[in-house]
């Protein structure tokens, strides 16, 4: 492991204090939507289909800067919980909640599925029908070797029961033909919880891919937060469920100005081929640190989910502040992960920002960035839901958020370049001909390099040791346009001794050099 600290050296520079410079686009306002998903196809990222409570659907064909919505409907009905994802066709997946006129409330899950990048959906599929339980809360992955569609939820004997005998339990359940049909649910949730809807009600059932095919998920009950595996697509099972984290103070938690809240996890895995390849992630939010004080959590496991590690703070304010209503994703490109929840820390009242946190070390630190162009205020009579979502690809970001204002909801994406957001535009250091640093810092087994150019421009970028002897040429005289660049050092492949270095740019004969520590 290597681990690089880089400061600027011999520049003149000057710190811009401006508000972040970010391009947040109105997805809907009709109808007052809420709790949104969110899905880009990886192989054309400019389609992004999302969802939004109760029974929204909305499309952009343009990377997000511009949406169209519908209702979407079903004979076995649309109440909420709305969920997207996709196939390596194409093929959308909208998963929600039923309410049929001829059945009961949330009896079981429905999949409808789009071939046409959202415009038009089937009528869709019943899953996990057991009268007269109750199915909520269920979250998908779809295995991107095989198209296989996997699906885990939360059964209830009854919703809200506090009786002792009625419990929660965790079920799944498969499609290998496009979401045409759906195996048997089976139970996975060797520890049942009670049925009321809090700290020991098992939620947040949100599955992973593993490297090999491996399905692995998380969720939060009476034990804290626990994971489960199969490595036989989901025929079976661990016959008990491995701690992750205790979870101080359970899930169930109060936020000032919201009607309920949660901190339920989310489990990605690192499928990049990176240097963190197979690292499973758990992301949550709780309480442990005061009623007053809401932190957003990291633990990964780096074999196979066996072990974790201690929760990981990926807020970086100080403390005594809110942060809440998490979500994560990795890119399966470059390996980063990236999060997006609600931000109380520039304010001492219940105005709310929105922030993204970056981590492109596998989860070792974290980069915060504001990405709301202004505050809004909730207000605890207008149901918020219970969820934001974030979709990354190859440097694409879309997060997507509720806001409310004069109240009025709406749902929200930010389009900015990921590299703007990395850099922060209210932290950018100013040059005249450029921008020229390395983050992060610290940073482990890579560090990024990232200049601005001002106009069109002959760049070469130099790795040195201090006797000015190259170890590598990153770019050698090359014909840059106006724009951001990002170029990334594999410090573990360069396999550097411990010691001091430079890294030299030169924009059209100008030079500018950055001093580099690197530690083994």
């Amino acid at each position: 492991m290597k681990y690089l600290i880089a400061c600027l050296y011999s520049l003149l520079f000057l710190i811009c204090n401006d508000t972040a410079h970010c391009q947040n686009i109105l997805i809907s306002n009709q109808n007052n939507p809420c709790e949104p998903s969110i899905m880009l196809d990886p192989k054309n990222p400019n389609n992004l289909v999302a969802g939004s409570l109760l029974n929204h659907v909305h499309r952009s064909f343009d990377g997000g800067e511009t949406w169209s919505s519908s209702i979407l409907s079903s004979t076995f009905g649309v109440w909420g919980d709305p969920v997207i994802d996709v196939d390596t066709s194409g093929n959308f997946y909208y998963f929600h909640l039923s309410n049929p006129p001829s059945g009961s409330w949330i009896d079981r899950i429905v999949c409808q599925k789009s071939i046409d990048s959202g415009m038009t959906w089937n009528n869709g599929v019943g899953i996990g029908l057991v009268v007269p339980k109750e199915q909520d809360k269920q979250w998908s992955i779809v295995n991107r070797e095989n198209n296989h569609i996997y699906l885990t939820w939360t059964q209830f004997d009854e919703y809200g029961s506090d009786d002792p005998a009625d419990s929660s339990i965790i079920r799944f359940s498969k499609s290998t033909d496009g979401g045409e049909s759906w195996s048997e649910p089976i139970r996975i949730s060797a520890q049942a919880g009670d049925c009321i809807d809090e700290d020991n009600t098992v939620e947040g059932a949100v599955p992973a891919i593993g490297p090999n095919g491996e399905i692995y998920v998380a969720w939060a009950g009476p034990n804290g937060i626990v994971f489960n595996k199969s490595l036989d697509e989901g025929d079976t099972w661990l016959q008990e469920e491995i701690p992750v984290n205790p979870m101080p103070t359970g899930w169930d938690y109060e936020i000032p100005g919201i009607q309920r809240a949660n901190g339920l996890p989310i489990t990605k895995c690192d499928l990049s081929g990176g240097s963190h390849n197979g690292t499973i992630y758990v992301n949550w939010s709780d309480q442990r640190n005061g009623s007053g004080d809401t932190d957003i959590w990291l633990a990964k496991s780096i074999d196979g989910g066996e072990t974790w590690s201690e929760a990981l703070r990926v807020n970086d304010d100080t403390a005594g502040s809110h942060q809440f209503f998490t979500w994560m994703d990795v890119d399966q490109i470059t390996g980063n992960l990236y999060f997006i929840f609600y931000d109380r820390r520039n304010y001492t009242d219940n105005r709310t920002d929105v922030y993204m946190a970056i981590s492109v070390d596998g989860g070792n630190s974290f980069i915060n960035r504001l990405i709301s162009d202004s505050p809004f205020v909730p207000n605890a009579g207008v149901f918020f839901g219970d969820y934001t979502h974030i979709v990354a690809h190859n440097n694409m970001v879309r997060p997507i958020w509720t806001r409310l204002n004069a109240g009025q909801l709406s749902i929200w994406t930010d389009i900015s370049p990921i590299d703007e957001i990395i850099t922060g535009e209210n932290e950018i250091l100013k040059m005249e001909s450029s921008s020229f640093f390395q983050y992060p810092n610290p940073a482990k087994e890579i560090s990024y390099v990232s200049f601005k150019l001002r106009g069109k421009s002959t760049v070469s970028l130099e790795l040195t040791d201090m006797n000015g002897i190259s170890v590598i040429k990153l770019k050698d005289k090359e014909a840059l346009d106006y724009g951001k660049y990002i170029v990334p050092i594999d410090l573990e492949e360069l396999n550097l001794k411990t010691g001091t270095y430079n890294c030299i740019l030169t924009i059209n004969n100008q030079v500018k050099t950055l001093r580099t520590v690197i530690i083994n």
